[in-house]
């Protein structure tokens, strides 16, 4: 028996040490009803015992996520399509795992799409409130140590509401005391990346004296998320078109593309189009607010120089036409401020000088 014993344990130990090779008729059963199953159940997803520690904690199927169980040859070797410390940044419910990423090897400078642009460009502006405190250090951890994060989308997302409640707009004030944010070289214009709210801001205003200008922010730039102009205007916030306007009065007419393959567009078509607003109910306010500010309903389009502003809204319907048909105009009227009489040429030249204009 004690031979049989030692037998089997050896046996057994050199299976063990050397995988797919069976030299017992118990490893050899086992190995094939392992491929019968594997047959029947092809094209099925992975089960999570065969997945790594990695893949399984990024796997919704497998179950929630629990700190520690991580193994550091897993992080830098996943196996996984996508880089993992990208894949757990673009989605918030996996940002508990963020701390033991970074902490077990992860670095965001590996990774195809740096993680803070995955998330940015998966959502502008997340919930970050609801996030655990070691998860926002996390975050913050790679704006601030991973260069690539100085970007155009990354930018909107920092500046976003969400971003200010916790503190994490912040780094851009690191980023531009530390000179990341230089007037020029840069493939964006920060002014523009800014989210509408935050044009109006201390640090908007840090950003001018230091050269920045909002017309830089109007041409080709790399990025996914829309120019906060667009932005502002689709949201109708009005202080941020005013801001706007008042340092690039032209945008109230046209504005130039953002892409290589657009053309320039106009604010008041884009405000007529019955899709464009997110709040579709203040459109006629909107086009009011836009021939205020001096828009030209008789403006020919980019792209069908034949057509105008005031054909397009006929095209579409819009409740808005009687509206840009009827303008506002300034109105002027001549006066005559009654004189006292004076005799002769100095009567004359006196009533001439009287003729005023008011609106």
């Amino acid at each position: 028996m004690s031979g049989c014993a030692a037998t089997s344990v050896a046996t057994f130990a050199y299976e063990q040490a050397n995988k797919g090779e069976c030299i017992s008729a118990g490893c050899a059963a086992a190995a094939v009803l392992s491929y019968a199953m594997d047959k029947v159940t092809e094209g099925d997803p992975t089960p999570c015992h065969k997945l790594n520690s990695v893949e399984r904690a990024l796997t919704a199927r497998c179950g929630v996520y629990q700190p520690g169980t991580l193994l550091a040859k897993d992080v830098t070797t996943s196996g996984l399509p996508r880089c993992p410390l990208s894949m757990a940044t673009r989605d918030p419910k996996y940002w508990a795992m963020l701390p033991e990423l970074l902490s077990k090897g992860a670095a965001p400078e590996v990774c195809d799409q740096p993680p803070l642009v995955a998330l940015a460009q998966a959502n502008p502006c997340p919930d970050f409130a609801a996030a655990p405190a070691e998860s926002l250090k996390s975050l913050r951890w790679m704006a601030e140590n991973d260069t690539r994060a100085v970007h155009h989308d990354v930018v909107r997302m920092l500046s976003c509401p969400s971003a200010r409640n916790v503190g994490l707009n912040t780094v851009l004030d690191t980023w531009l005391a530390q000179g990341q944010l230089p007037s020029k070289g840069l493939t964006f214009g920060p002014l523009s990346a800014l989210h509408p709210d935050y044009v109006t801001s201390a640090f908007s205003r840090s950003l001018e004296a230091q050269g920045h200008t909002a017309r830089t922010g109007l041409g080709v730039y790399s990025g996914q998320l829309p120019t906060g102009f667009d932005v502002a205007l689709r949201e109708g916030n009005r202080p941020a078109l005013d801001w706007w306007f008042a340092r690039v009065p032209k945008l109230i007419n046209q504005v130039p593309s953002q892409q290589a393959n657009q053309l320039p567009w106009i604010p008041l078509v884009r405000v007529l189009t019955p899709t464009y607003l997110a709040h579709p109910e203040q459109q006629e306010a909107m086009v009011a607010y836009l021939l205020s500010r001096g828009a030209d309903p008789w403006k020919s389009l980019p792209h069908d120089p034949g057509k105008t502003v005031i054909s397009f809204a006929e095209q579409v319907k819009s409740p808005s036409l009687a509206l840009l048909q009827a303008p506002v105009q300034p109105q002027v009227q001549m006066a005559v401020k009654p004189q006292t009489p004076v005799a002769g040429k100095a009567a004359t030249a006196m009533g001439a000088a009287a003729v005023v204009a008011t609106p």
